[in-house]
């Protein structure tokens, strides 16, 4: 099954290191972080769950659950949760699927075979309350993800879901906006916009983030 942004994502109930999930009841009417792993005691991953447990917080300020894959079992996954923590200095504090049977991982289009044919790549999953897929990032095994860039993906996301703008290149939760081009009546755009805009060029203009 391939997956493409705004479709339905699929429901599934799985084993993980904190019980059986079933996704939808589990995700309830939250924003949802799904990332994949291809295998237990691996290093980078390691790295990774270790940071998403640092940035929880964060993560829960946004209305965002993280839920992390591995095609190893729960036992496997049990030892592997004692070395992040040990080494990454933190407690994993949200589940890791256990997905030996690849229930998950082939409907969710994880397994590449020209890449390796017998385990997950590692991709990034942004799900919205909707169950609509939003973002999909895929890494290569040697590089790390950017936790920070899907924090600042999840910030652009749910601001532009509210108001009619647009984020620019390298935007940061507080920065200027662009104002969707659609909206060209004067009156509407001085009531949707109160603080003021900059017009660069007709179809470029700025405005500071509405809800700061």
């Amino acid at each position: 099954m391939t997956l493409r942004l705004g479709d339905t994502v699929p429901n599934f109930t799985q084993a993980s290191s904190e019980g059986e999930i079933n996704f939808y009841d589990w995700a309830g009417d939250s924003w949802v972080v799904l990332f994949s792993h291809p295998a237990d005691y691996t290093p980078v991953c390691t790295t990774e769950l270790g940071e998403v447990a640092k940035l929880k917080p964060e993560f829960d300020g946004r209305n965002v659950k993280v839920i992390a894959l591995s095609v190893d079992g729960v036992e496997s996954h049990g030892g592997w949760i004692c070395d992040i923590n040990e080494t990454q200095n933190t407690t994993v504090n949200y589940p890791i699927l256990a997905d030996a049977d690849k229930k998950v991982s082939d409907l969710y289009d994880m397994i590449h075979p020209n890449a390796n044919a017998s385990v997950t790549v590692r991709t990034v999953f942004v799900i919205d309350p909707q169950k609509k897929l939003r973002l999909t990032i895929t890494y290569p095994p040697s590089t790390g993800r950017n936790f920070d860039e899907i924090l600042r993906v999840i910030d652009s996301l749910q601001l532009t879901d509210n108001y009619k703008v647009a984020t620019p290149v390298n935007w940061k939760d507080g920065d200027d906006c662009v104002i969707v081009p659609t909206i060209k009546d004067p009156e509407e755009l001085k009531e949707r916009f109160p603080k003021g805009y900059t017009v660069i060029k007709p179809y470029l203009r700025m405005t500071p983030q509405p809800n700061k």
